[in-house]
């Protein structure tokens, strides 16, 4: 991942480096529509962040993930 994009989003997010790439790395090692890895990432990115994540927000976060509707250009959000 670019170290540029890192720093953008430890900066917006507040969420450390090192949780980023820990979990990069769990869903390059789990299929990422995986249920059960997304939930896990969601929740971790929730603490992570101090913003709670409603079941019904988490649900559209994962039905967005799995019916391929994610942005490519990840670097743009930021």
């Amino acid at each position: 991942m670019n170290d540029e994009i890192l720093k953008k989003v430890e900066k917006k997010t507040k969420v450390k480096r090192e949780t980023i790439i820990d979990l990069a790395k769990k869903l390059s090692q789990n299929n990422m529509k995986d249920e059960a890895t997304l939930n896990e990432v969601i929740d971790t990115l929730s603490k992570a962040t101090g913003k709670p994540v409603s079941n019904e927000m988490k649900e559209k976060i994962i039905n967005t993930i799995k019916d391929d509707k994610v942005p490519n250009n990840v670097d743009k959000m930021f």
